[in-house]
């Protein structure tokens, strides 16, 4: 197996407290890093490195783990800026414009849907991105649905089936019919390319009944629980997420104090989603009032073509550092390690030993340039399991 020493980090942000300064942040400045078969298996001073077969000089930059996406949509068609200027222009966001991309993605081709879905991964790993989740939702037929993951797990491992996305327009006077199709025939064809499943609990989506229903159906097929809640609204969707023991509630736009209690007490993680509050001129998740209260908190992009066409996880800590009060190192912990919780996985998010040797070089001395720069192409080099990243947008 071949050793690769990262050397010359001028600051090494690894997120293990055991290490460096004993922050949350473990930070080891002038540090170096060797990567052997895919993982971290030292860290330390530089001038303390063990010796290794090849060797990358990464000239003084700041390194951090690479980021985890923990919600994207990200295989669909077509786009909705005419939606995105109307906002702009004043009107409110509703979901209600979901069913145009569901309409353009079921008459995209799968090289249409692939091609795509690629570009906006290239996009995300370009910026530092090593772990995505990506899920379904805008097929919400049995076929639309499957084949949506069956692209998504070309792209990531991660992904999460979302027919319960909303009911879509030919089922609107059989809801209940609907649910029954996500809960039986949907499931059966989409839970083999899925680890996850999700349903849009809120105003105009799904109600609580209707929620419990679909995630009991995915956990006896043997998937794991997530839910977006409380983006629109304040509702049931925290609680019911806390109760079922779902990895994250995302969103949380809308929260009451036994929310937030709930969210403290619990093993849920609140993923936060600063693009599509920025896309959708929606008040700002308040991740000071959750992190105070002791919540785990992660960050995500939400991309989407209707409210958060967003790829940049550099963008959503500089958004979540001036509009959620988050300082630059809470920021971005939530987009590695939070991620990485709300994903329940311990081998990204963080560079100690042991760990995916996922990592982003900045062209910049200190991760708080993510935030102080905001718009600035930092990231100057990007690795997934120690080797450089694929970038290109075939």
């Amino acid at each position: 197996m071949t050793a690769t020493l990262f050397s010359a980090i001028g600051e090494l942000v690894t997120n293990d407290p055991a290490l460096g300064d004993g922050s949350a942040l473990g930070i080891v400045r002038d540090a170096a890093l060797v990567a052997e078969d895919g993982r971290v298996v030292w860290v330390g001073s530089a001038d303390e490195a063990p010796a290794a077969d090849e060797r990358v000089d990464l000239g003084g930059r700041a390194v951090v783990p690479g980021f985890v996406d923990s919600h994207t949509h990200l295989v669909f068609a077509g786009e909705r800026s005419a939606e995105f200027a109307a906002r702009m222009a004043g009107e409110p966001y509703t979901g209600g414009g979901i069913m145009t991309t569901v309409a353009a993605t079921r008459a995209a081709s799968d090289a249409t849907l692939r091609a795509n879905a690629r570009r906006l991964h290239a996009e995300m790993t370009a910026s530092g991105t090593t772990t995505i989740e990506a899920k379904s939702g805008y097929g919400l037929t049995v076929d639309d649905e499957r084949r949506l993951l069956s692209i998504s797990r070309e792209l990531t491992a991660e992904t999460t089936f979302l027919g319960a996305h909303v009911v879509p327009a030919e089922s609107a006077a059989d809801r209940a019919g609907y649910v029954a199709l996500v809960c039986g025939a949907m499931l059966d064809a989409c839970a083999p390319h899925a680890r996850w499943i999700d349903v849009f609990c809120d105003v105009g989506a799904f109600g609580e009944d209707e929620a419990r229903a679909v995630l009991a159906a995915g956990a006896a097929a043997g998937l794991l629980p997530r839910l977006h809640g409380n983006q629109l609204a304040r509702g049931p969707g925290v609680r019911l997420a806390v109760e079922l023991g779902a990895a994250s509630v995302d969103h949380c736009n809308h929260l009451t104090e036994d929310d937030v209690e709930a969210l403290a007490s619990s093993a849920t993680v609140a993923t936060l989603l600063p693009g599509a509050d920025f896309s959708t001129r929606a008040p700002y998740a308040d991740a000071r009032r959750l992190l105070d209260a002791g919540a785990t908190v992660a960050l995500a992009t939400d991309c989407n073509p209707g409210s958060s066409y967003v790829t940049s996880m550099p963008l959503v800590i500089a958004l979540a550092v001036r509009e959620m009060r988050m300082t630059p190192g809470e920021a971005l912990w939530a987009a590695t390690a939070g991620g990485a919780a709300a994903l329940r996985r311990d081998d990204v998010g963080r560079l100690g030993p042991g760990a995916r040797a996922d990592l982003a070089a900045l062209d910049a001395p200190s991760y708080v340039h993510l935030a102080y720069r905001p718009g600035a192409p930092l990231v100057a080099d990007v690795f997934t399991g120690g080797r450089t990243a694929v970038t290109d947008k075939e």
